[in-house]
């Protein structure tokens, strides 16, 4: 260790005095810290200096650091973007990582689009669009969607099915839209209709409220009472859905995020408040389990800077982030710059000294304090059901990851597996993993397996399981246990899950499922959990996971080749052309729908081959309907 402490010493005096990105490797070659600095070679030499002068965390990094790398930026702007996208990526084990990869879902208004319309989104991206939010659920979004597109008449196909038609929609017929798809409303009039959206959308409820009722009276003048009674009842909705929204600001247009934390020796909870033109519309809070904000060794200003770099990359950026910590004038404006060059915007970054501001400051910590005691204890359940795993199990190590792997296949064809992630005791989506088997054919799970988790631990930079979880009893198991000894990873703890069945009806032989069983290598007797424990919980929570994640990719790759067996017969259309077209049409009804014309138009087609591909599909489509017919005259 000192031979290793001494030579990384001396290569840090090379390092380039620039911005830039640093990794940190263990001797695995794993990144176990990523950072940034203004200048490496003194940022990163600091870490080697006197250490009784770090914090315990820093000590244990340093002690487990093999090598170092670092990536150049043009200004340190650049090297702050670049550290949060690559924590993102390789989650080092000692940086603040956002365990919530939860994706929150906004309401995408497609401004761009000479007819926009209204969806859900779980990314902000840079396309023109305007995203409000974010909002605590999915319900919730596609709720405000509904009633917004029913009050306004906005249209709410795809784009794809908006091209194409030739006549209104059924939704036209009832009267939820002005069908600007075979225009029959202007761009400018329905525009106008989408702009009461947006108004909505933006918090402007009495403007809103004052076009209604101006529209309303207009309405009732010229004795139209059912258009007037439409608009009273959209006012009264209105006024309904803001009178549950608490105010803070009836004149403001900005759109801020209050930021705040509480917590103590078992973490920190940030709290983020979403206020969108004075009106809190949710929050978000966020669990760190190795944070201890009441530590002398945590600065709170790295800490929480880092987590702010890394909560902006995905999420949408308000006018203005208000905090509750004072991050210094340095911190401050380099966040601010690096949410500018996100968004393209100007973006105040400001600690809250003003009366308001740390009135909406206090807002979020109390926020904050009554959902920490709820994370925490959700928190310790998850570690004393790992802990009873790591006992009932006879693992050297809590299993703070664990991985299980389920084969999928139909009657021997499209074998596909699936590789599910827990850590800490939660699904970890991001390392999930499916795999689609290439060296076997038919029905061979020994043989399946085998490729899967070859191919599974050629990848070192993937951290190892404590604990690998396969679905079956004990012929699975050892199975399992052999293909471990071939690929030399006999040192990964390893447990076959099955269901215990009896014969409920002895009559019918109908086979009921009752409790799991866990078996052990060498063990002849399995391991059995209470079903309310955590651990229970735990365990068949990630096998359930695996196969619905399994099922769900064979499903898929079955829908795909059954759209290509049908593409394979029309003359001409050869595996680029067929790639290319299915590239833009994902379904076939949606090629069946399609025109001439639009089929067309696509890179390396001709009329002559779209009217062909458009032919041999409807006559698929008759035929099966004709095989429909046979079959039911038979029965």
């Amino acid at each position: 260790m000192s031979n290793q402490f001494d030579f990384l010493k001396e290569k840090i005096k090379d390092f380039p005095t620039q911005s830039g990105v640093y990794l940190m490797k263990s001797s695995s070659d794993k990144i176990i810290y990523v950072g940034k600095a203004k200048n490496i070679r003194s940022r990163v030499k600091s870490y080697f200096l006197d250490s009784r002068d770090h914090s315990a965390k820093t000590r244990a990094l340093v002690h487990n650091i093999h090598e170092i790398e670092y990536l150049l930026t043009k200004t340190e702007v650049e090297a702050f973007l670049l550290e949060a996208s690559l924590i993102k990526k390789h989650r080092p084990k000692y940086n603040i990582r956002l365990k919530d990869d939860k994706t929150y879902p906004y309401i995408q208004l497609t401004w761009q689009d000479d007819f926009p319309r209204l969806y859900l989104s779980r990314k902000v991206k840079r396309d023109g669009s305007l995203y409000f939010g974010p909002y605590t659920s999915g319900g919730a979004v596609f709720g405000t969607i509904r009633f917004l597109n029913r009050l306004f008449k906005i249209r709410d196909c795809t784009d794809h099915m908006f091209k194409t038609r030739t006549r209104p929609c059924m939704t036209h017929q009832i009267g939820r839209c002005t069908a600007p798809c075979v225009n029959l409303i202007s761009k400018e009039d329905y525009r106008s209709d989408v702009e009461g959206a947006k108004d909505f959308l933006k918090g402007r409820s009495k403007k809103l409220i004052k076009d209604l009722e101006k529209k309303m009276k207009q309405a009732a003048d010229e004795e139209k009472f059912e258009v007037a009674a439409k608009m009273r009842d959209s006012m009264f909705a209105i006024k309904n859905i803001i009178e549950k929204q608490t105010v803070i600001n009836e004149l403001s247009e900005k759109d801020q995020d209050v930021v705040s934390y509480y917590g103590d020796e078992r973490g920190v909870l940030v709290e983020t408040l979403h206020v969108r033109s004075g009106r809190v519309i949710g929050h978000r809070p966020h669990f760190l389990p190795n944070i201890n904000p009441l530590s002398p060794d945590e600065d709170p200003r790295e800490w929480l800077a880092s987590f702010l770099n890394q909560y902006y990359e995905d999420n949408f950026i308000p006018d203005e982030v208000l905090l509750g910590t004072d991050l210094g004038g340095d911190i401050h404006k380099l966040l601010q710059d690096v949410l500018k060059e996100r968004s393209d915007q100007v973006v105040a970054v400001r600690f809250a000294t003003d009366n308001k501001g740390q009135a909406l400051v206090e807002m979020a910590t109390q926020n904050a304090k009554a959902h920490f005691d709820k994370y925490v204890s959700k928190d310790e359940e998850k570690k004393k059901g790992l802990d009873e795993i790591q006992a009932k199990l006879h693992l050297p190590n809590r299993p703070t990851r664990i991985e299980c792997f389920d084969i999928s296949h139909f009657q021997g064809s499209e074998t596909v597996a699936s590789q599910v992630v827990f850590e800490d005791g939660v699904p970890s989506r991001d390392h999930y993993r499916r795999y689609k088997i290439r060296t076997v054919s038919g029905i061979d799970d020994f043989a399946s397996m085998y490729e899967v988790l070859k191919r599974r631990f050629a990848h070192e930079e993937y951290e190892e399981p404590q604990l690998i979880v396969v679905d079956g009893g004990k012929g699975q198991l050892s199975m399992a246990v052999k293909i471990l000894e071939e690929i030399g990873k006999t040192h990964i703890p390893v447990v076959g899950l099955a269901k215990a069945r009896t014969l409920s009806d002895f009559k019918s032989d109908e086979v009921q499922s009752t409790e799991e069983r866990f078996f052990l290598p060498n063990r002849s007797n399995p391991v059995v959990f209470k079903t309310n424990s955590e651990a229970y919980q735990i365990l068949t929570g990630l096998r359930d996971e695996a196969h619905r994640f399994a099922i769900t990719y064979h499903r898929k790759l079955r829908e795909q080749n059954s759209l290509e067996s049908e593409l394979d017969y029309v003359v001409g259309l050869g595996e680029k052309r067929k790639k290319i077209l299915l590239q833009k049409f994902q379904t076939i009804d949606e090629i069946r729908q399609a025109e001439v014309d639009e089929i067309a138009a696509l890179r390396s087609f001709n009329r002559v081959l779209a009217e062909r591909i458009l032919l041999q599909l409807n006559e698929a489509e008759s035929g099966s309907d004709e095989d429909k017919s046979e079959d039911l005259l038979k029965s």
